[in-house]
C-alpha cells in the first residue's frame, strides 16, 4: 500500500480495488481478437487443447506458469505480468468470498490468544 504523508492511503489510485477484477484470460481474448488470430489456431501453435485455451479466456480457469510461458513464446507478450495478474484476480476474488473471509477471522480470534 501506498503511503503518502496527510493523504488518507483511500484515495490513492493505486491502493484502490477494482470493482470487477480482470482475469488475464479475458486481456488475452482481446489481444487474440485483436490481432484476428483464432483460438483455434493459438491452441494448435502452443501446442495446448482448445478448450483449455478457451476456458482460461473466458476466465473459467487460472493462467498458470506454463501457459504464460507458451503465450509468450507464441504472442511475445511476457509471462510475468499475466502470473501478477492472476495473482492480483485471485486475491481479490478470495477476499469477496464471504465463507472464506469468516474462516480468516475464526483463524486470527484463535491465532489471537498464542
Amino acid at each position: 500500500m501506498i503511503t503518502i504523508p496527510g493523504i488518507d492511503p483511500n484515495m490513492i489510485a493505486n491502493n484502490l480495488e477494482p470493482a470487477y477484477p480482470t482475469h488475464p484470460g479475458e486481456v488475452l481474448k482481446e489481444e487474440i481478437e485483436y490481432r484476428g488470430i483464432s483460438q483455434k489456431e493459438l491452441a494448435a501453435d502452443m501446442d495446448v487443447s482448445y478448450t483449455l485455451l478457451n476456458e482460461v479466456l473466458n476466465a473459467k480457469r487460472p493462467v498458470n506458469t506454463e501457459l504464460a510461458l507458451l503465450v509468450e513464446a507464441a504472442l511475445d507478450i511476457p509471462a510475468e505480468p499475466l502470473l501478477k495478474m492472476q495473482a492480483r484476480y485471485n486475491m481479490l476474488v478470495t477476499k469477496r468470498n464471504n465463507k472464506f473471509i469468516d474462516k480468516l477471522n475464526r483463524v486470527r480470534k484463535i491465532a489471537a490468544v498464542f
